[in-house]
């Protein structure tokens, strides 16, 4: 993708049209995960803030965009991806293209109120692998989610929070690795429908936390009962965080 045309390249429109992102036509595409996980993070003016995996800057640059005045820092081992990102980012974005598992000392020396991370949902030792290498980057895990977990939390500052986006079989999976100084675990389920099973979890945490664990209800995305015609079904509330670049509380 390095060196990749522009004719190669679409300028998406996220948040309403506040912040537009340069990413490849074809392959992996960055959707509603990471926007739905950088309205979940909580962040303030002055704040640090580290997405592991952050592609072409979904996520933090939508974070960036809702929260005015935070450090950004994307890790990003794909060269191309990581392009697109400083792209994406210009001075607001730090980009470090690297292995999160092989992350460089000047990064490793630093620490944040924020990691947020959408870790590949696919363990490649039981799933199909992709034909596209961009798309199997992203979904085929090379990198156990033992170690996002673990990295994402040796990344916190005192006090800090770590977010994650994954599938709700992987929940268990999660909450095993997270370190014991981990705590005040909360976790909001995803469906995409009042009579749907949740697929999605989004769950937090925080470093010498001493809250209970807290299992949400469901966060429903669309309207109705199915899908009855073309166009846009979200709620109110997604409908806002989407179009409008608003917090998704919980």
């Amino acid at each position: 993708m390095s060196g990749q045309a522009e004719t190669d390249l679409t300028h998406d429109a996220f948040l309403g049209g506040r912040l537009r992102l340069w990413q490849p036509r074809q392959g992996y595409r960055a959707g509603m995960d990471a926007v739905l996980l950088s309205a979940s993070v909580p962040a303030n003016k002055g704040e640090r803030v580290l997405e592991l995996g952050c592609g072409v800057g979904t996520a933090i640059l939508c974070l960036g965009t809702r929260v005015e005045g935070v450090d950004l820092t994307g890790v990003e081992r794909d060269a191309a991806f990581a392009a697109l990102a400083r792209r994406n980012g210009g001075a607001r974005l730090e980009v470090v293209e690297t292995d999160l598992t092989d992350m460089p000392l000047h990064l490793r020396q630093r620490q944040f109120d924020h990691v947020l991370a959408n870790p590949p949902y696919y363990d490649r030792g039981a799933s199909v692998a992709s034909d596209d290498p961009a798309r199997e980057a992203a979904h085929g895990a090379e990198t156990s989610l033992e170690k996002w977990v673990r990295i994402a939390a040796k990344r916190l500052a005192p006090k800090g929070m770590a977010h994650f986006i994954h599938r709700v079989e992987s929940l268990p999976d999660i909450i095993r690795a997270l370190p014991h100084e981990m705590g005040s675990i909360e976790v909001l389920p995803l469906t995409a429908r009042a009579t749907r099973a949740p697929e999605r979890i989004i769950l937090r945490a925080r470093k010498n936390g001493r809250g209970a664990f807290r299992l949400h209800p469901p966060l429903i995305l669309h309207q109705g009962d199915s899908h009855q015609q073309d166009g846009d079904s979200y709620v109110p509330a997604i409908s806002a965080v989407l179009r409008d670049g608003a917090a998704l509380q919980f």
